[in-house]
């Protein structure tokens, strides 16, 4: 069976290449994915809406990993994730944090990054941002 550092990597290669199917597959039916400090979304169903919502708005989809660390069935990522919308990549820097199953499902997906980028890149790339953002 693949180490809980190998099937994080799988699910990653899967948001990339936006195949929501695949990384769905990947996830237990009572998955927690937690975007701190947003309320968790529990459930591969409600997981693949919430995939569907950011991976379909993006032409591509980067995620650069620069540092992995696991240990048993966790693994922490850091990384950035990056999405070319209306032709502007939105780049936003994440720690994750992930516990890997017996059966090699992801149990918890947990990012932590700053919110307050994200949406002000998002109204920057949907061209929402304000003319004194330059």
């Amino acid at each position: 069976m693949a180490s809980a550092q190998d099937v994080v990597t799988t699910f990653i290669q899967t948001l990339e290449r936006k195949d929501i199917d695949a990384a769905v597959m990947l996830l237990s039916s009572d998955v927690s994915y937690e975007n701190m400090p947003m309320q968790p979304i529990v459930g591969r169903a409600a997981v693949r809406v919430a995939l569907g919502s950011f991976l379909n708005a993006a032409t591509r989809v980067e995620w650069v990993v620069s540092r992995t660390v696991a240990a048993d069935n966790a693994v922490v990522n850091e990384r950035v994730d990056r999405f070319e919308i209306n032709g502007k990549w939105l780049e936003l820097p994440v720690a994750g944090v992930f516990e890997v199953n017996g059966d090699g499902l992801i149990t918890l997906w947990r990012d932590y990054f700053d919110l307050g980028s994200y949406t002000q890149q998002m109204a920057d790339v949907m061209g929402q941002g304000s003319a004194a953002d330059g």
